[in-house]
């Protein structure tokens, strides 16, 4: 059996957590996305670190050892669609934390119009009602590849119109408080 694995965080915090710059950037970035917390931007920028600490030890090394290596790296990055299908190794030096936050799937939920705003985006996964081929995710970070795109669809049957009508006590009440016009003769 063996003792239970050691859990670990995916992010590092920042170095100066009460940096005034980097947290209007990030509060900018929480609003524009609907995200939950600081955590998750830090989460997407260690991935984007990842990527291009990758990126600079494939550029430092010989032409034919690159060419070797460097498939693995931009096979990732197109499956999950950060970067095109010509890109090089020096473009993956040039991304930034938006490119990653925008193949979240609750992004790509109302980027594809499946929700009128972010928060219900989140709402809306987080409740089951979004499925990615067949099966319903409620991850909002979960992170949607370029194929799974198109297998973004609604898994229950969701009326998102919102229709106000008044209740017929107050269609009465509305009623008897306008006085009765006398016809003119």
């Amino acid at each position: 059996m063996g003792d239970p694995r050691k859990l670990r965080n995916k992010y590092s915090k920042p170095k100066k957590l009460l940096d005034k710059v980097r947290l209007a950037e990030e509060s900018a970035l929480k609003r524009t996305y609907g995200l939950k917390n600081m955590r998750e931007i830090w989460i997407a920028v260690s991935e984007l670190k990842k990527a291009r600490r990758e990126a600079r030890r494939l550029l430092s090394l010989t032409e034919a050892q690159r060419k070797k290596e460097e498939g693995v790296v931009l096979t990732k990055l197109r499956r999950l669609g950060i970067i095109e299908d010509k890109a090089s190794v020096e473009d993956i030096l040039s991304l930034t934390v938006k490119d990653v936050l925008e193949r979240r799937l609750q992004t790509r939920v109302l980027r594809k119009g499946l929700a009128k705003t972010m928060a219900q985006s989140r709402q809306l996964i987080t409740h089951g009602f979004i499925s990615v081929k067949d099966r319903i995710v409620n991850i909002p970070s979960y992170m949607v590849s370029a194929a799974e795109e198109g297998t973004l669809r609604h898994s229950k049957h969701i009326e998102l119109e919102f229709k106000f009508e008044p209740k017929p006590e107050a269609k009465e009440a509305t009623a008897e408080a306008k006085p009765e016009e006398k016809p003119k003769e």
